[in-house]
């Protein structure tokens, strides 16, 4: 076996293993930014039309919608975790029929009064330290067909790692895991090329010199 022969195969070795191994920390990039802190939501309030999620703890507003999906029977964000001193707009879009807010369970007094479908309508709602926990509530006239939302207000919150927002198919990735991933595979690109070179033009440039 000549010499070329020997350092072309350590050279595919080495090169399969850089891939082998980049592939691998891809892998593990992914499956961290698939994992996201979440509240333990109350059944009833995780199991709410549309199932989005929003981490909104750092923003003084916040605006759900009310009457949200393809048939207008939802809350979006379903599930929202706020600071307390935050104030949330519930505004309606006019679809579904008439709607309220109207706490089921947890410590936020949510009552937005009687039914409105006037798009547009809002109700304000400010957390305070006495809303700090998980509030489950709905939409009286449309309970029955699934519009339930939950609140989080605080950091005194009993989290899980989930791997997407409440029933949301969407996964949330971090942008630099983002960033991770691309850099990897053009990582892996300029190696398998390399690869190639070597072995074509590897042993033509050993003879030239």
């Amino acid at each position: 076996m000549s010499s070329d022969d020997v350092s072309r195969r350590a050279f595919m070795r080495t090169a399969g293993g850089a891939t082998a191994a980049a592939g691998a920390a891809t892998v593990t990039a992914g499956t961290a930014a698939a994992q996201e802190e979440q509240p333990v939501w109350p059944s009833g309030a995780s199991s709410g039309n549309v199932g989005s999620y929003q981490d909104a703890r750092g923003q003084s507003e916040v605006t759900v919608s009310v009457g949200a999906g393809d048939q207008g029977l939802a809350f979006d964000p379903t599930l929202l975790w706020v600071d307390t001193g935050t104030t949330i707009t519930f505004e309606w879009t006019g679809n579904g029929g008439a709607h309220n807010v109207q706490n089921v369970e947890g410590p936020a007094a949510l009552d937005s009064g009687d039914p409105v479908g006037e798009e547009g309508a809002t109700y304000e709602y400010e957390t305070s330290e006495e809303d700090v926990g998980i509030t489950h509530y709905h939409c009286v006239p449309h309970t029955a067909v699934g519009m339930h939302a939950g609140l989080a207000v605080g950091e005194d919150i009993e989290t899980e790692s989930t791997g997407g927002g409440g029933g949301s198919n969407a996964v949330f990735v971090p942008q630099g895991a983002r960033a991770l991933g691309v850099a990897t595979f053009i990582a892996m690109v300029s190696t398998l090329g390399l690869a190639f070179v070597f072995m074509k033009y590897g042993g033509t440039i050993t003879q030239e010199e």
